[in-house]
């Protein structure tokens, strides 16, 4: 079988049968079109030529190029999914991937944002909603619902109106392999969205030029996706992306400004609060408690930087 014909295949497995989400298809089809490339400039395009030592080499040069540890890690899983994949359909007559590793990344610990600094965020953000404007009085909604539930920024901008209910504050969320799962949010995040749906979401789906005017009363005839960009068309991961960078690259402290920091915070400060691991893993959706573990790691890390600093024999 033709090794790109094959790439293509996979992912159409991927995305359909085992339901990975757009962003992992699209992280596969970078790792496996890379490495299709590299096979067709060593004359390899059938996928029953591909073996063992032409993945390590295809690694080695990653390596040679300075890649990450993690990027090499991820490229390294996708070339195994890949040839279990070949292997099991017919496409290959062996798993040359099987015994295939790489490093493992290193594990570094999440940026949290401390519960002052999240405070002076949000009301910042409420100063700037009381104005009218239809983007502000999103944005804050966007953000309360992010740091209120720990959703994924993949998991906010695929919620439908119908996946709210601001009666019991809970929202429906379809995460990671197309897993259902009720997360429930607070009261400030619950204010923000009534406000939203009531005044903001009918302009911005009614009129994409007008995101800074007043807002009107009356709706118009609406998508069904919750958050709503300047054009009437679901808000889209770029977007919240950029507003929760530029929020964050106002407050002290490293690592990354992305929304998956304000899911950092959450759980760690769920954590911090008393909640049971457990039930934060239920929360965001893990799989494995061990991925959930981190943020005990980030809550000792605190602790541990507290005591260094106040206990007078550290």
């Amino acid at each position: 079988m033709h090794l790109t014909a094959a790439v293509e295949d996979f992912l159409v497995f991927l995305a359909v049968e085992r339901g990975y989400s757009t962003h992992t298809v699209r992280a596969y089809r970078t790792d496996l079109g890379q490495l299709a490339v590299f096979a067709a400039d060593r004359f390899i395009d059938d996928t029953r030529d591909l073996t063992l030592e032409l993945l390590r080499e295809w690694l080695w040069v990653g390596t040679q190029a300075g890649l990450a540890r993690a990027t090499l890690a991820r490229r390294s899983a996708s070339a195994r999914s890949f040839t279990a994949w070949l292997a099991r359909t017919g496409g290959s007559t062996n798993d040359p991937g099987v015994r295939l590793r790489t490093p493992k990344p290193g594990r570094t610990l999440p940026r949290v944002i401390n519960r002052g600094q999240m405070q002076l965020l949000l009301e910042a953000l409420e100063v700037r909603a009381s104005g009218g404007a239809a983007g502000a009085v999103r944005d804050l909604a966007v953000v309360e619902m992010l740091y209120a539930s720990g959703l994924r920024v993949s998991e906010l901008v695929g919620l439908n109106v119908a996946d709210v209910d601001l009666d019991r504050l809970t929202v429906r969320v379809t995460g990671k392999g197309a897993k259902e799962r009720v997360v429930p949010f607070g009261v400030p995040a619950h204010r923000a969205i009534v406000e939203y749906l009531r005044s903001a979401r009918p302009l911005l789906s009614a009129a994409p030029t007008s995101v800074g005017a007043v807002l009107p009363q009356a709706p118009t005839q609406e998508p069904v996706a919750l958050f709503i960009g300047s054009r009437r068309q679901r808000l889209g991961v770029r977007g919240v992306y950029r507003l929760v960078a530029a929020l964050l690259g106002e407050v002290p402290g490293n690592g990354p400004a992305g929304p998956h920091a304000l899911r950092h915070t959450m759980a760690t400060h769920l954590l911090d609060g008393g909640a049971d691991l457990r039930a934060v893993q239920e929360l965001l959706g893990h799989v494995s408690l061990g991925t959930t573990q981190i943020y005990t790691h980030v809550s000792a890390e605190r602790l541990k930087q507290s005591y260094r600093l106040a206990h007078p024999r550290a």
